[in-house]
C-alpha cells in the first residue's frame, strides 16, 4: 500500500465518528417481516426501507417511492428510485417490492403483518421501477400499508426455511446503515452505508449496547458512556445533577404508545364481563400515573391515542369504586371464602412496568382479589408466554402508528398464530364495525365508526387500558442538528454531526 494512501486511510479511522446507545432487549430477527418485538424494530429499521414513510410533521415522505399516483379508488401505482442498491451492490427494483408482498403470504412465513395487506388484490410489476397495486375495495389506509420494510429477492428466493434463515441475523438492506451480523445477548454494530440513496450519514458507528439492568443503563448515562438515553420520570426529577444537565440536551414528548393488563379470554375467569369490570373498578389508574411518572404521564382511556381522529374525548376511565368491585365479583362467584386469584406476568427489564404490576397487586387486594407476580426477560417472555398464550394476565404496552388501525389487535382474525390479537378478544360488532372502517376513505364518516370502535372496546375491558407515558429523552450536547419532531428526536439523524 502506498504510504499516502495509507495515510489517508488511517486518518479517516482516527476521525470516525460513532454515536453510543443502549437496549434492554436482545433482537430476536432482523427480518423485518417476521420480526414482533420492539428490540428487532429499532435495529431493523436502520438497514431497511419503505416505499414511503413519515417526515418530522407527521406527513408522507417518499423513500424507496419517487412518486405515486391513485389512478383511482382502488388503484395505486408507485414510480420508483431508480439510483438504489442493495447494500451489497444488487440494484433494488420493482421486484423486489412484489417478492416482499408474496412473502409475507407465504405459507413458509408465521408475521401478524399479513392483516396489513387484507386488501390487496394484486400487485402487478409494470416495468423495473413502476409498480401498480390494485385493492379489492376502497381502502382508508391504502398509501400506509407500503410503509412496510422491503427485503431483497435475490437473497430470499431460493430461501427453503425463511423463519430459520441466515437472512434474519445477517441481513441486506437499503436503508441508511448496515450490519455483519449480530449475536443475541450482544452489543449491536452498525454501520453506515456507503451506498445510501439519499447522502451517507454523517455519523459512521452507530452501537447499541445490550444493557438488561437499567440501574447499568442509567449510570453508564450519567458517565457519558451513551450519548443518547430515555430518562424514567424519578430519574429525571430525583436523581440529575448539574453535570448531567450540563452535559445533555433534554427532549419530551407524549410516547404513541400505551400499557394495558391484558387477560387470556381463553381462561375462564376472564371470559365473565362481571369480573373483567370488577378488576377494573379496583385499580386506581391516578395513583398509578402519580406514583409512577411524578407528572410526566397521563391515565390512557382507550385503545387510540389522544389527538388521532379515533379517540373519543367523551369516554373517561372509571374512578375506582371498591364496593361495586366487590359486589360484582360476589355476583361472580367470588368472595373472602373463594377469592378470584390470578398471575400477572410482565418483562423483569422494565421497572415501570415492574412497578405497576406491584401497585396494581397492592390495589387489588383491597377488592379481595390475589395477585401473583411473575417477572421474565423480555425474549423468554415473549417467546414462551406471550405468543404461545401461557399466560392468565400479562402486562404489556403497544407503540402506535400515527395512523390507527384496529385490525391486527382488535379484529377476531388477529387471534390466530402470530397475530396480535393474542388475548384472544371476540367481538362481532366490533368486527364488522373494523371491516366497515377498513373500506371508507371519507375521514369524518371513518373517525364516526372508530370512536364507536373505541366506545364498545373500552366497554368490553378485553384490557385494563393503564398509563401513557411521556418519552424523556437526552442527547449528548456534543451532537449537533438534533430537533424535536412528532415521531421524535431521531427523525433527522442522517444530519446529526458529531465531533
Amino acid at each position: 500500500m502506498k504510504p499516502i494512501l495509507f495515510f489517508l486511510l488511517f486518518t479517516q479511522m482516527l476521525i470516525s465518528s460513532t454515536v453510543h446507545l443502549s437496549m434492554n432487549s436482545s433482537p430476536s430477527k432482523l427480518n423485518p417481516l417476521i420480526s414482533t418485538d420492539s428490540a428487532s424494530s429499532v435495529i431493523g429499521n436502520w438497514i431497511f426501507s419503505s416505499l414511503i414513510t413519515y417526515d418530522k410533521d407527521g406527513q408522507i415522505k417518499m423513500e424507496l417511492a419517487k412518486s405515486y399516483q391513485f389512478i383511482n379508488d382502488t388503484t395505486l401505482r408507485f414510480t420508483l428510485r431508480e439510483d438504489i442498491s442493495w447494500s451489497d451492490g444488487v440494484p433494488f427494483t420493482a421486484e423486489d417490492v412484489k417478492f416482499t408482498y408474496d412473502l409475507i403470504h407465504s405459507p413458509k412465513v408465521y408475521t401478524p403483518y399479513t392483516s396489513t395487506f387484507r386488501y390487496v388484490k394484486e400487485v402487478k410489476v409494470l416495468d423495473k421501477f413502476t409498480l401498480e397495486i390494485t385493492y379489492k375495495e376502497p381502502y382508508f389506509k391504502a398509501l400506509e400499508t407500503w410503509m412496510t420494510n422491503i427485503v431483497p429477492k435475490h437473497k430470499l428466493l431460493n430461501e427453503e426455511e425463511i423463519m430459520t434463515s441466515k437472512f434474519n441475523q445477517k441481513p441486506i438492506g437499503t436503508g441508511k446503515y448496515t450490519i455483519n451480523g449480530f449475536e443475541v445477548s450482544k452489543d449491536v454494530k452498525l454501520v453506515a452505508n456507503q451506498t445510501y440513496f439519499e447522502r451517507v450519514p454523517s455519523i459512521d458507528n452507530i452501537i447499541y449496547h445490550f444493557i438488561p439492568d437499567p440501574a447499568t443503563e442509567f449510570l453508564m448515562l450519567k458517565s457519558q458512556k451513551l450519548d443518547i438515553g430515555t430518562l424514567t420520570p424519578l430519574q429525571y426529577e430525583r436523581q440529575l445533577d448539574e453535570t448531567f444537565k450540563r452535559n445533555f440536551n433534554f427532549f419530551e414528548k407524549i410516547s404513541n404508545g400505551y400499557s394495558y393488563l391484558g387477560f387470556n379470554f381463553k381462561n375462564k375467569k376472564f371470559q365473565d364481563p362481571r369480573v373483567r369490570e370488577a378488576l377494573s373498578l379496583g385499580i386506581d389508574r391516578n395513583e398509578l400515573v402519580d406514583i409512577l411518572f411524578f407528572g410526566h404521564g397521563q391515565v390512557c382511556h382507550g385503545p387510540f391515542m389522544p389527538g388521532t381522529f379515533a379517540y373519543d374525548e367523551s369516554v373517561k376511565s372509571p374512578n375506582p369504586n371498591l364496593q361495586k368491585a366487590k359486589a360484582l365479583l360476589k355476583e361472580a362467584g367470588y368472595d373472602e371464602k373463594n377469592p378470584l386469584s390470578f398471575e400477572i406476568i410482565t418483562n423483569s427489564n422494565n421497572p415501570i412496568r415492574v412497578n405497576a404490576a406491584q401497585i396494581i397487586q397492592y390495589q387489588l387486594a383491597k377488592v379481595g382479589v390475589k395477585v401473583k407476580l411473575r417477572t421474565m426477560e423480555w425474549q423468554a417472555f415473549l417467546n414462551t408466554v406471550v405468543m404461545p398464550r401461557k399466560f392468565e394476565a400479562v402486562l404489556l404496552a403497544w407503540s402506535l402508528s400515527l395512523m390507527p388501525d384496529a385490525y391486527s389487535i382488535w379484529h377476531s382474525s388477529g387471534s390466530k398464530k402470530g397475530g396480535f390479537n393474542f388475548i384472544g378478544y371476540k367481538n362481532e360488532k366490533v368486527d364488522a364495525l373494523i371491516t366497515q372502517a377498513s373500506r371508507t376513505v371519507d375521514k369524518e364518516k371513518l373517525a364516526v365508526l372508530y370512536q364507536e370502535i373505541y366506545r364498545l372496546i373500552v366497554k368490553d375491558n378485553p384490557y385494563l387500558f393503564l398509563y401513557i407515558s411521556n418519552t424523556i429523552t437526552v442527547v449528548n450536547k456534543d451532537i449537533k442538528n438534533v430537533s424535536q419532531s412528532i415521531i421524535g428526536v431521531m427523525h433527522n439523524f442522517i444530519d446529526w454531526v458529531k465531533p
